[in-house]
């Protein structure tokens, strides 16, 4: 739901909103986002801005942020309604997770779950899968509709986009708490630039000032989970 090279996607849209305000025009650079995505792209100056941003990175300049989103669950309408990683019914289910980055790196509900002696019953779905086939990242929701999962923990953007395009009803649940230990499961989310443009930061933190209502407004056709 983030971005696609035909600029349907809710970044591809908000970053348009912001370049006309700033009477701009959008040139994208694609890279995936893997080890190494902020050097090879942002830092190499092959792009001036980073939609998509947790706040507060330290390689960036962050922005105001203009949306904030969490992890949450993901269950067929009929099945077990989970909300916390406490839920007793996890031991008897089998729990999809996303992993990040081509080491298949823990994102915070794998690490939430392992910490719980729960990993035997995890089912880890990679985030990119093969960009030959449309919506690689889609494929954990999907599982969950098709029954090869029974609840899959999902950040809420792909979450809220891809559930209700399933052949069947699923219900999305924000996790509570929100922190896991030292762990967040609720972000922030910005547009980063180099650290040492302020000049661009100011500009488009008015921006997205000036036109927040048409950025919710956004928001809400692809069903991003707010958490604001």
């Amino acid at each position: 739901p983030f971005s696609n090279n035909k600029g349907e996607g809710f970044e591809n849209r908000i970053a348009a909103l912001v370049a006309q305000d700033l009477g701009a025009t959008v040139t994208t650079t694609w890279w995936a986002q893997r080890r190494g995505f902020i050097r090879n792209t942002l830092k190499a100056g092959l792009c001036d801005l980073v939609p998509g941003t947790m706040a507060g990175l330290e390689m960036l300049r962050s922005t105001r942020p203009y949306y904030r989103s969490g992890y949450v669950f993901v269950s067929r309408a009929g099945g077990p309604q989970i909300r916390s990683f406490d839920d007793p019914a996890l031991r008897s289910l089998r729990i999809g997770v996303p992993l990040v980055g081509d080491d298949g790196v823990n994102p915070p509900p794998a690490e939430a779950l392992a910490r719980r002696g729960l990993a035997d019953h995890v089912v880890g779905y990679t985030l990119y899968g093969d960009y030959a086939q449309p919506n690689p990242a889609g494929r954990i929701v999907a599982a969950v509709a098709k029954g090869e999962i029974d609840v899959a923990v999902v950040w809420g953007p792909f979450a809220g986009y891809f559930a209700p395009r399933q052949p069947v009803a699923l219900t999305v649940t924000p996790v509570q708490p929100q922190t896991e230990g030292p762990m967040p499961m609720v972000f922030d989310i910005a547009m980063g630039v180099r650290r040492d443009d302020k000049e661009l930061a100011d500009a488009v933190n008015a921006a997205l000032g000036r036109h927040r209502g048409e950025i919710d407004a956004i928001l809400a056709q692809y069903g991003v989970p707010r958490l604001d």
